[in-house]
């Protein structure tokens, strides 16, 4: 079995890097791509020193299995092709083929069964999205989510290393390079670019990603999404009305039982999900359970995971164990 990142030298790929050797992915050869600038520098890994090299189109010519992509949505729309005409299945970690009808998208949590359906390409999906499904998905089937109100919290990492360059500049007082306005002791309500109905590109991908991978696209997704300074970790406080009504105690149920959820509901003892906690581990982490008595059936989450990791590259290793299998 061979393995590829392509991106090697980003946030995300080198988390995706530790996750294989934290999950012993078992691999015969592992390559490391990223841009010419990046090539020829050495990675330590596991007792051996792997060389980064180029990407070019001739990266995919020996036989490489799987590629996991962290490389930007225009490097994915250019080489993922090439690499699937040559036998290896891409998972791609960008927004270029997640709504492709062609491409599933996946949540191994999820809906690990659509894995098989890949022509090639599999599409890893935007890391709010994968801890809201997570969440949501266990009490979609048991209940029947009728209607979903996303409220972000998403931290610089989102923005990859240059998010977090700008949380450190704009501490210091310096002018931001990577966000519209200072992030330090701020709130931005944008992320991403705006669409002509108000909402954004990043509100947009979680309504339409949502629906695709939960295969319910009649249920009403609205969304806000908002970047904080924080480091590492997101935050989603979830509002879901359901078809049918809800015992609390079975929503607790439901949720301890599903997998890749931890849930952390002890508010007398202030035990809940934060960030700060969140980071460096791969559960999503579910709290504040408690009904909404505004609307019928309808229940308040406060989800919390690690975005770099569950929200991108551990999601991502995770389908790649599962295409081993």
């Amino acid at each position: 079995m061979n393995i590829a990142i392509v991106g090697a030298t980003g946030m995300v790929g080198k988390t995706m890097l530790e996750v294989i050797k934290e999950r012993n992915i078992a691999f015969d050869n592992l390559y490391l791509f990223a841009s010419a600038r990046s090539a020829g520098k050495t990675v330590d890994f596991d007792g051996k020193t792997l060389t980064i090299e180029e990407l070019t189109h001739q990266s995919f010519d020996r036989g490489i299995d799987i590629a996991l992509f962290a490389a930007g949505g225009d490097r994915s729309k250019e080489y993922a092709p090439i690499a699937a005409k040559k036998g290896c299945v891409v998972i791609d970690n960008s927004s270029a083929w997640r709504m492709d009808k062609e491409v599933p998208l996946v949540v191994p949590e999820v809906n690990p069964e659509d894995i098989k359906l890949h022509k090639g390409i599999i599409a890893n999906p935007n890391c709010s999205t994968i801890q809201a499904v997570v969440a949501l998905f266990p009490l979609h089937k048991a209940y029947g989510a009728k209607r979903v109100i996303y409220n972000t919290y998403q931290s610089v990492s989102g923005a990859g290393n240059n998010g977090i360059e700008d949380l450190i500049r704009t501490q210091k007082g310096e002018a931001p390079q990577q966000f519209p306005y200072p992030i330090a002791g701020n709130v931005i309500p944008h992320i991403d670019s705006f669409v002509d109905d108000g909402y954004t590109f990043e509100e947009v991908k979680m309504i339409k990603e949502t629906q695709k991978i939960m295969h319910a696209p009649e249920v009403k997704i609205t969304a806000t999404t908002v970047r904080v300074p924080v480091p590492i970790g997101h935050s989603e406080s979830i509002n879901v009305s359901f078809k049918n009504p809800f015992e609390l105690e079975d929503v607790r149920r439901i949720l301890e039982e599903a997998p890749g959820i931890v849930v952390q509901d002890d508010v007398a003892n202030k035990i809940y999900p934060m960030p700060l906690e969140a980071a460096g581990t791969d559960p999503v982490y579910v709290g504040r359970i408690r009904r909404d008595f505004s609307e019928e059936n309808t229940l308040n989450l406060w989800v919390v995971a690690d975005n770099v990791r569950k929200g991108a590259a551990t999601n991502a290793v995770h389908i790649a164990e599962m295409l081993m299998v």
